[in-house]
């Protein structure tokens, strides 16, 4: 239905806007020619990359310790901290990152001592409290994935000379490779789609389901906003296929 919508226009040449059903591409024209809805796209790309990067970086470590190093109870415990967070609203975790970022917040009484400040609000602030937001659906795919990888092969390479870093890179990532993407298609998919936390901690910053928000409550342009949501779909398509095609699906 979304489809069929994003080739219908509004009609505004005469006194009154009607939806006009016939088929047009003027929707997608727009979206390519003006050059604001192009930025705001490759920036919804961006960010939604930043913050898939920010969260496998924060996972591994700690997924690590808890997979490899932790005792049986320091794990359940540390799970439970992993998956506690998801039992809290989101509004109050996204304002509670409002609270740190802000000019009298908690992030900048720690940096002045010391000179610096924080980011403020913006795509920094929206990047950080997104990564925040879906870090538990990295952690949990990279532990499973962790716990599948016998010691026994950690124990070989460490035999036959391999230090840490050349274990980790020749032994534990190509193993851990599916849980990473099984992990990043939740914080890249729900990044593309997110709108409240841009609102919150992204101060001027528009992200592409904004644009389709605007044009659904406050524009009342149905089509357009449907034409706008088929970039987002088509985003994690893509984005799908690309993974289909290194196998890391089929190993999941």
């Amino acid at each position: 239905v979304m489809f069929v919508t994003a080739f219908w226009r509004l009609d505004t040449s005469g006194f009154a806007t009607v939806l006009d059903r016939s088929f047009s591409l003027a929707n997608f024209v727009d979206l390519v020619r003006t050059p604001v809805y192009r930025v705001v796209a490759l920036r919804t790309l961006g960010i939604a990359v930043a913050v898939t990067v920010v969260d496998a970086l924060i996972a591994l470590p700690m997924a690590f310790y808890i997979a490899k190093l932790a005792s049986v109870r320091a794990r359940r415990l540390l799970m439970a901290l992993v998956v506690t967070p998801l039992w809290a609203s989101y509004l109050v975790k996204a304002y509670a990152w409002r609270g740190m970022l802000a000019q009298d917040g908690v992030l900048n009484w720690l940096l002045q001592p010391f000179g610096g400040h924080g980011p403020g609000f913006g795509v920094v602030a929206t990047t950080l409290t997104l990564a925040y937001l879906w870090l538990p659906y990295m952690i949990l795919p990279v532990v499973t994935g962790l716990e599948r990888i016998p010691n026994s092969l950690l124990e070989a390479s460490s035999d036959l000379g391999a230090r840490a870093g050349t274990t980790l890179r020749s032994v534990v990532l190509p193993m851990l490779f599916p849980s990473i993407v099984a992990g990043s298609i939740f914080t890249f998919s729900l990044t593309l789609g997110d709108y409240i936390t841009v609102k919150i901690v992204g101060g001027s910053t528009q992200m592409i389901a904004n644009v389709i928000y605007d044009n659904i409550g406050v524009a009342g342009n149905l089509p357009f906003a449907a034409a706008t949501a088929l970039f987002p779909v088509a985003a994690v398509l893509l984005y799908l296929a690309l993974v289909r095609r290194t196998g890391a699906l089929e190993n999941l």
